[in-house]
């Protein structure tokens, strides 16, 4: 029932130069904008600014670990490395991860996929440990060349916080919402978009289809269309989304109504 991707349409994996360049720049713009914001003292503006941050960041490093951009293996480190400093996180940890709970959800050997079969508190209260168990389990799972990326992004959130501390209360105040932040992601990424999940492709993720929120999240909502072509970049996830409709409608999916 699941269409060939060849069948919906090649063009779903193009990507342009000036798109590349667009989607691997705008978290260094959004950090850019923090900092202007920080100096200038409008601090009331750095929490919207924080979450652009994340969602350029998340919808970039996806785009990367699924090798969607068409960035060369040393460029795809590289890239892993340099928007995963953004929040300061482990890119490469998140690769691994991400990886494996594409090839293996729902199973006991999916860190990332674990928050689906937690409540919806239960995934709130695991946000301050999932980075960390996702870094350990990569680390487990990793060679030696591997190993030291891992090691390398482990130090960026300690070393954030203590320059912070040292030098700039904005460094400090970035480094916390980066941090704090990213203990939605269990909630968020995964809980929400995976919970009561069923046995088949088409029933192991949900789907959000509107205006507003799709835009505002960078296309990240078309979560199912993602593990069902995780190849095709996050910028095309609507064009596919519109291409599958009637396949989901055919086999009585029904997405998620948003704004």
């Amino acid at each position: 029932m699941i269409p060939k991707l060849s069948d919906l349409g090649p063009d779903l994996l193009i990507t342009t130069r000036r798109r590349r360049l667009l989607t691997l720049s705008l978290p260094y713009a959004g950090v850019a904008l923090f900092v202007t914001a920080a100096l200038a003292g409008w601090w009331w503006l750095t929490p919207p600014i924080a979450f652009g941050i994340f969602v350029a960041v998340v919808t970039a490093t996806h785009d990367v670990v699924h090798r969607a951009l068409g960035l060369s293996r040393p460029a795809t480190e590289w890239a892993l490395f340099l928007l995963g400093a953004v929040l300061l996180e482990s890119g490469h940890a998140y690769r691994a991860t991400h990886l494996q709970h594409h090839r293996t959800f729902p199973s006991d050997d999916d860190p990332e996929g674990h928050p689906a079969d937690l409540t919806a508190l239960g995934a709130i209260l695991y946000g301050p440990v999932f980075l960390i168990r996702l870094w350990f389990w990569a680390y487990q799972h990793s060679g030696v060349r591997q190993r030291l990326w891992l090691l390398v992004e482990a130090a960026l959130p300690f070393a954030a916080v203590g320059a912070g501390m040292l030098f700039w209360r904005g460094l400090l105040l970035y480094a916390t919402m980066m941090i704090v932040g990213s203990w939605v992601y269990p909630l968020l990424t995964v809980h929400l978009p995976h919970r009561h999940y069923g046995d088949t492709p088409l029933t192991q993720t949900r789907t959000l289809r509107g205006r507003v929120i799709p835009a505002l999240f960078l296309e990240l909502t078309y979560h199912l269309e993602h593990h069902l072509y995780p190849q095709v970049p996050s910028h095309h996830l609507a064009r596919l989304a519109r291409r599958l409709d009637p396949v989901l409608a055919e086999a009585g999916v029904r997405p998620w109504k948003v704004i």
